[in-house]
C-alpha cells in the first residue's frame, strides 16, 4: 500500500520496512500493519488533538505530571507550544502504561518506541497467525468466561497496584489470543492517587468486564470486585498477592436515596456509551 506520510519518516530511518496494511481507523489514532525486518509489527499513529474524538479527555489528563512550569502555563494558555505539550504527555501516558504494565506482568503489547507520535508495537496475532480477535467478537463457554473474567480481575488489580486505572475499558479494548485476554489502547490511562475521577472511571472499568463475561456466566453479575479493590486501596491494603472474594459489604447502615439514583444514573449512562462504542465500531468496519 502507499505509504502514509506520517509513517515515511520510520521507513528513513530503517525502523519500518514496509507498509503491509491498514488496520484499524479509531477516535483516537490510526493503526497499521508493518514489516520490521523479519517481525510483523503495528503501528499506533496518533490523531492530532483537533481530529481526535475522545470525549472528556480533559478527565483523563487531570494528575499527570508536567516537567515544568513553562509547559504548565502554556498549556493552560492552550499557546500551540502547549497544545504540542499536551499532546506529548497524551502520547506519553501510553508508553509509561504500557512499560509499566508489562513490568508488573499485566498481559499488554510489547513497545518498541514511540517517535513523532508513532507506536511501534507488538502485533497480537491468533494461532493462526492473523489479527487476534476483539473481546467483543468473541463467545465463550460459562467455564471460559468464569476463568477469563477472574484473569482479568487480576490484570485489573495489578493495574491498580501500579496506581494505573485504564478509565476506557470495555470489550473494545480487550484483545484476545490463544493465552487469554491482553489489554490494550491506554493514551488516556490516569493516577489512582491524582485523579478525582479515578475511582469513578475505575468501576466503570470493572463493571464494564462483569457485564460482558456476565452474558456467558450470569453469576458473575452478582459480584462487588470494583468496591472490594478500591476499599482495599484507599486502605493501602491492596497488594498483587491480596485474595478477592467478589464481594463486598457497605458499612452503612441506612440507605442513601441520592447514591441509589447516581449508582442508576450511572449504568443508564455506561449503556448509552456502550452502545455509542457499538456504533463507532460499526462504523470502523
Amino acid at each position: 500500500m502507499k505509504t502514509p506520510k506520517r509513517l515515511q519518516p520510520l521507513i528513513d530511518d530503517g525502523l519500518i520496512d514496509e507498509v503491509i496494511s491498514r488496520l484499524m481507523s479509531g477516535k483516537e489514532a490510526d493503526i497499521f500493519i508493518v514489516r520490521c525486518h523479519d517481525k510483523i509489527r503495528c503501528a499506533k499513529v496518533y490523531k492530532d488533538a483537533a481530529k481526535r474524538s475522545f470525549k472528556k479527555a480533559a478527565q483523563y489528563q487531570e494528575g499527570r505530571k508536567v516537567r515544568s512550569g513553562r509547559q504548565a502555563r502554556a498549556m493552560q494558555k492552550r499557546s500551540n507550544y502547549g497544545r504540542q505539550q499536551q499532546e506529548e504527555i497524551w502520547q506519553n501516558a501510553e508508553v509509561d502504561a504500557l512499560s509499566r504494565l508489562a513490568d508488573a506482568l499485566v498481559r499488554v503489547p510489547e513497545t518498541f518506541g514511540c517517535v513523532d507520535g508513532v507506536l511501534l508495537m507488538e502485533l497480537i496475532t491468533d494461532e493462526a497467525g492473523d489479527v487476534a480477535p476483539r473481546l467483543g467478537d468473541v463467545t465463550m463457554s460459562e467455564e471460559q468466561a468464569i476463568e477469563d473474567h477472574a484473569l482479568m480481575i487480576h490484570y485489573i488489580k495489578l493495574m491498580l497496584c501500579e496506581g494505573i486505572v485504564h478509565g476506557d475499558l470495555s470489550e473494545f479494548n480487550v484483545l484476545v489470543d490463544a493465552f487469554g485476554p491482553v489489554i490494550i489502547d491506554l493514551p488516556q490511562a490516569v493516577n489512582a492517587a491524582a485523579n478525582n475521577n479515578a475511582q469513578e472511571l475505575f468501576a466503570r472499568d470493572v463493571n464494564n468486564m462483569r457485564r460482558y463475561y456476565g452474558e456467558f456466566a450470569p453469576a458473575l453479575l452478582q459480584t462487588q470486585y470494583a468496591k472490594e479493590m478500591w476499599a482495599l486501596f484507599e486502605e493501602g491494603n491492596l497488594t498483587a498477592s491480596s485474595t478477592l472474594s467478589g464481594e463486598f459489604i457497605d458499612d452503612s447502615d441506612n440507605t442513601d436515596v441520592d447514591a441509589v439514583l447516581e449508582e442508576i444514573k450511572s449504568v443508564m449512562q455506561e449503556e448509552l456509551e456502550r452502545k455509542e462504542r457499538i456504533r463507532e465500531f460499526a462504523e470502523e468496519m
